[in-house]
Order: structure tokens, then sequence, then C-alpha cells
């Protein structure tokens, strides 16, 4: 349920050694309520705000097909909440970890951390506590499946992608990627108390999604992931190789929405089809210039990935409230 990518998901790993606690909080010349405001926007930075939008992307239309467009809309607005109180400690927590690395790099070093404007021990607690309260809004106001799969996302993003895989192999963001799925399998879980095939193929476009999602990112900050010693696929491989990576999961991607046709109607099979048509079209654009040695704009692609995901979750979502009759419902 987080990203850097997030999975995506795109900060660094490996715990860094602990600042002390004398990080300043605020500046001092800041007046009371200034400071009170500045320490506030700090907490909420550490969540990563901006990347937990996949959350919502992904949450909501899982919901809405899990039950056809007829859930409660109390159960979505706490399973949003404990959803995003989940994404903030995974991201805060990440965060912690890589602090050292956020210095090291032009993007992330306004982060709360990287420049002193959250102690590190009051981030960790401040992880902790989402952690905490995330569970306890999902056991309550859905089920324990839903709470478990949050809490598991934590520890998988944290401890396995953060901790381990981040600086130690290029795959990080293909295999901690799965983190940022989780969504699709935590939305599914809070409706129907249980997980079927439809929320696994869900999962699978997203993971499919995040390593071209990401390497067109770290195609543009290469330099900054290099300096901080993250051995992204840019920075380990040529131009063409990553954007051939690109393309072979892009189109994994693709066929991967177009398993879910059986379970939908028509409105889903349309969007879908045209918009990974579409998707494909772009990535493979990039490969060909990168083969021909011409410029390219790798942070274009990263902005329609993200367009591609939007478009094929809200198609989705449409779909299931409309509740047309479903492709297999023909045969």
């Amino acid at each position: 349920m987080s990203g850097d990518s997030s999975a995506a998901s795109h900060s660094t790993d490996t715990a860094s050694h602990p600042q002390d606690s004398t990080d300043s909080v605020a500046p001092a010349d800041l007046s009371w309520a200034g400071r009170v405001r500045a320490s506030v926007l700090a907490y909420i930075a550490l969540t990563k705000p901006r990347v937990i939008e996949l959350l919502l992307v992904a949450t909501i239309p899982v919901m809405l097909q899990a039950d056809r467009g007829h859930v409660d809309l109390a159960v979505i607005a706490f399973t949003l909440i404990g959803g995003w109180l989940g994404a903030g400690s995974a991201n805060t927590l990440n965060m912690v970890a890589d602090a050292d690395i956020d210095k090291k790099m032009k993007r992330t070093a306004r982060r709360p951390l990287a420049r002193r404007a959250v102690s590190t021990r009051s981030a960790l607690i401040f992880g902790l506590l989402l952690w905490v309260a995330s569970f306890a809004v999902l056991y309550v106001a859905a089920n324990l499946l839903s709470a478990l799969l949050v809490s598991a996302t934590i520890l998988f993003y944290v401890g396995v992608y953060t901790l381990i895989l981040k600086r130690r192999t290029w795959q990080n963001v293909v295999w901690g990627g799965a983190a940022g799925c989780m969504p699709t399998l935590v939305g599914w879980a809070a409706v129907t108390g249980s997980l079927s095939w439809q929320p696994i193929v869900l999962f699978a476009v997203i993971f499919f999604w995040t390593p071209p999602h990401t390497w067109a990112l770290a195609m543009r900050y290469k330099e900054d992931y290099k300096a901080a010693g993250v051995p992204m696929l840019p920075v380990i491989a040529t131009e063409e190789r990553v954007t051939r990576q690109m393309l072979i999961y892009t189109w994994l991607t693709v066929v991967s929405s177009l398993l879910l046709i059986p379970a939908t109607s028509w409105i889903y099979t349309v969007i879908a089809v045209a918009a990974g048509a579409w998707f494909v079209e772009r990535v493979h654009k990039l490969y060909r210039d990168t083969k021909r040695g011409a410029e390219v704009a790798p942070l274009k692609v990263f902005l329609q990935s993200n367009e591609y995901l939007a478009i094929v979750f809200c198609g989705l979502a449409i779909d299931a409230v409309v509740g047309l009759q479903t492709i297999s419902s023909y045969f």
C-alpha cells in the first residue's frame, strides 16, 4: 500500500544509523504558530501523500468490483482511512531508513528527515503509531484479513524492499513493487472477507506496471541514484536495455489487465484494450528512440504510465457501478 515508486515507490534503502534527536523540528525564527504549521507539514510530508494517490486509484475500483457497485460507502471510507494510515506508516518508516541516501539525492534532499525538520526518533514513533492506528481502523471497520494484509504490506515494504533489496539489486523495484500492489487485495478483502482470482489479477497489473513506471523516473534521475549508491537498472545498464525491459513489463501489464475481461462488461473491455494499446505504443516509442540514439523523454513516459493506470482502474470503477452484464455471462 505504499509506494516509492510504489511501490511504487522510489526512495532508498537500508537503515541508516539513527541520527540524534538533536535534529531541529522547525526554524527558530518562526512564530509559535509558524513552527506548529511547519511541524505539521513536515509530518504530513513523511507519509508521502502524493504516493498515496495510488491507494485511492487502486482501492476504490477494486471494492466496487468486489460487489459490482453495491458497496457500503462507510466501508469504503474506513478502508481508505485505514489504508492511508498504513501507507503513511510504511512511507514514514521507509524515510527513516533512507535518511542518509535522501540527503545525497537532489530529488529527495528536501524530505523532512534529510533537512532535519523532524528528528529520527520522532519519525520512527510517528510511523509506528500510524501502523497501530491502521490495524485498529481496518480490524474494527472492515475485518481481520484486511488489517493483516496492511500489516504484511508494511513489513514487506520496510523489511524486505527498503532494508534488503533496494541497495543490493537492480531488481529492487521488480520484487519490492509488490508492496504497491497490496491495495487490490486489501480493498477486496475489506468487502468480501476473502480473496479470489480477480484481485490477484489486479495485483499482477500493478506488479508488472511498477518496473516501467519506476525505471522511467530513474532514467531521468539516474545521476541522483548513482550518487546515492542505489543500483537502479538505468544506473547499471544501457538505455536500450532499460527500455527493452520496460517494454516487456508493459506488455505483461496490458495482458494482465485483459485477464479481467470475463468478470466485467464491454465498458471495461473497451477501456482496457484502448488504454493498453496507447501505453504500449508510448513505451515502444521510447524504446525505438533509445535504440536509434535519439533524444528521449523518460519523464513523459513516467507521467503517461500514471495516466494509463488511472484510466484502467477508473474504467473498472465505471464498469462496476453501471453494472452491465459481464462478458462471461454470454457464454
